[in-house]
């Protein structure tokens, strides 16, 4: 273990100063790499390298069991803070503490008959547990206390934040979940705590009147817990829809819906997250509001909010954005930008011919062609040509023309059929209507109707065009000025934000939203964005650990530890009633060792009643 230095800037004086973290090295595929283990402030009793090496063996030492050679008078001091980083790692969980020898057990025999044997209450508490202790790592506890919370309102916060990571579903499902088939109230901070959906509503209600300053602390919180530069962000805008009519609601309203669910109203929501996938920042709007028209406001907040003002992140975006008015405001603002172009351009030179191009895979393996264009000016455009998107295109495409030639099937049997379609206008005004409907394949077919005395007899078409030689191609504009690789590297971590979203809507059940009033409405929403926040710093441990399971497979690996009630009677007719975490299976120990976390939030409990 080792002492890093962080030098950082006071807000409000502007002055400078060192501040320290508690790292481990580890190698990852062969590179080192670092994590922090704990924040140590600014140690000013500390001046000297050597006195801060020192205070890193001495709570390693504690940590791994060794003996200290450095628990003396002299180093009091460094033995003081030692203790009290030792505790509040232990406290929290940040470093695995070598667990005690299995046979330093006190034994308890008792005669017992096995036919009364009986097991009951069986409630799962995997995915609860590593939840509630990466919500404890995140510290959303202290952050909670902080702001106002008592203490019964922390623990109904953390219950319905693990609750909705775990099973989100409506309030009244959620309190129902958490009273019969979860054992989230069995961790022993939580224990005792008492819940139903009114409950539930109300907490949620006070977690949205703190989610300016909970999402400023979370996004601090993650990048000092995971030594994070915010290098590159992703900005994006997403809707969900809602079931019901929802009139006279400010948010809820007719738009273009990413769902295809023109028929129900929908709420808009702006995220930004960096590289890593952690939330830095969200907005919701009304559901009518254009995609561009959003991203000024978006940069605007972000200004405010950033402590350091000089080192700007690059900002990844969709098309949707890329308008040449928010181009033209993020240059002015100093900001640098990458985006998907709105337009594939017609007429381009490239750089390099296609055996000369820059090959590189893409997440799904499949093979990527890059090159800049020649002559655009002060912006780079590079030429992308996608293996994966070059087949789903044609893979549409080929979907689009069987529709389109099943309905001219059906034209034609109509010719053929007693009371179908035959007169002559009639029939070019369903193939009309077949053509608008169609409008991307219908130019690639050639159709002929035979007609006699005013009736089409007979109709035929023939396919004159294969698909198009540009499938797979789209074009990427930026103020970058670096080679085709890196660039592409940079905008390929956009897909995060489609990962987040997947994740937020699907996983943590954002859509559809069945609630009534826009307070809880916003409740709902911003509850979702805390539990994501939870998730993304479970799975993002878990992928520098080489374990790339997606949420709901980790929830159900770790739904296979259970806590059980087991009782019995003793030859003196006593009942031994005895309640325990069952063993975590290979898989699930496998999650907790890869994050540090403990394997079961209690020991076993055991409780004799008397003699009966």
């Amino acid at each position: 273990m080792f002492i890093k230095t962080i030098v950082k800037t006071d807000r409000t004086t502007g002055k400078r100063y060192d501040y320290y973290r508690l790292c481990e090295s580890y190698r990852l595929n062969g590179k080192p790499r670092h994590r922090t283990i704990v924040s140590l402030g600014t140690l000013q009793n500390l001046s000297t390298k050597e006195e801060r090496k020192l205070l890193a063996d001495r709570i390693e030492s504690m940590l791994t069991g060794t003996i200290n050679i450095f628990d003396n008078q002299e180093n009091a001091h460094i033995s003081k803070y030692a203790k009290e980083y030792y505790n509040k790692i232990k406290e929290n969980q940040l470093y695995a503490v070598p667990k005690k020898q299995a046979n330093n057990h006190t034994s308890d025999y008792q005669t017992v008959d096995i036919n009364t044997l009986e097991t009951d209450d069986a409630r799962e508490i995997g995915a609860e547990w590593l939840s509630y202790q990466a919500i404890k790592q995140l510290e959303i506890d202290k952050m909670l206390e902080e702001s106002g919370f008592d203490e019964k309102e922390i623990k109904t916060a953390i219950t319905h934040i693990i609750a909705r990571s775990v099973y989100p579903a409506s309030e009244h499902k959620t309190a129902q979940w958490i009273n019969e088939n979860s054992g989230v109230l069995q961790i022993p901070s939580l224990k005792g705590l008492k819940i139903n959906k009114n409950h539930l509503y109300s907490i949620s209600k006070k977690l949205y009147s703190i989610k300016d300053s909970s999402e400023a602390f979370l996004s601090s919180k993650t990048n000092e817990l995971f030594d994070l530069q915010d290098a590159v962000i992703l900005y994006d805008l997403t809707n969900t829809y809602f079931e019901g009519i929802k009139k006279g609601s400010e948010y809820a309203k007719f738009g273009r819906s990413k769902e295809k669910r023109y028929d129900a109203r929908i709420i808009s929501l702006a995220l930004v997250i960096n590289e890593f996938g952690f939330v830095k920042y969200s907005k919701i709007y009304a559901g009518n509001i254009s995609d561009g028209s959003t991203l000024e406001r978006t940069i605007n907040d972000l200004e405010a909010r950033r402590i350091d003002k000089t080192a700007k992140p690059i900002i990844a975006m969709d098309a949707g954005f890329s308008s040449d008015e928010n181009i033209k405001m993020l240059i002015e603002k100093g900001y640098d930008y990458i985006s998907v172009s709105k337009r594939k351009l017609k007429d381009y030179v490239l750089e390099k011919n296609e055996l000369e191009q820059v090959e590189i895979t893409d997440k799904r393996k499949g093979k990527i062609k890059l090159s800049k264009v020649k002559n655009q000016g002060d912006e780079t455009i590079l030429y992308v040509k996608s293996e994966n998107k070059a087949k789903k295109e044609d893979a549409m495409v080929d979907k689009i023309g069987e529709r389109f030639e099943q309905g001219l099937s059906e034209i034609e049997l109509a010719l053929h059929k007693k009371g179908g379609t035959k007169t002559i206008s009639k029939v070019h005004q369903r193939i009309g209507r077949l053509r608008e409907k169609y409008k991307s394949v219908h130019s690639q077919y050639k159709i002929d109707v035979a007609e006699k005395d005013g009736k089409a007899i007979s109709l035929k078409w023939t396919k004159i065009k294969e698909k198009k030689e540009n499938s797979g191609i789209y074009f990427l504009r930026t103020s970058l000025k670096d080679t085709e690789d890196n660039l592409f590297k940079v905008y390929n971590i956009l897909t995060e934000v489609e990962a987040s979203f997947r994740v937020l809507k699907t996983d943590l059940s954002l859509r559809p939203v069945y609630h009534q009033t826009d307070k809880n409405v916003l409740a709902h929403i911003n509850l979702g964005i805390l539990a994501y926040q939870v998730v993304s710093t479970i799975r993002y441990q878990l992928k520098q650990k080489n374990i790339k399971h997606d949420w709901k497979n980790i929830i159900r690996i770790m739904n296979t530890q259970k806590t059980v009630t087991n009782t019995m009677m003793t030859k003196k007719n006593q009942k031994i009633i005895i309640r325990t975490c069952s063993i975590p299976s290979v898989k699930t120990k496998e999650i907790y060792d890869a994050l540090n976390y403990s394997y079961a939030p209690f020991k076993r409990l055991k409780s004799v009643l008397p003699e009966i």
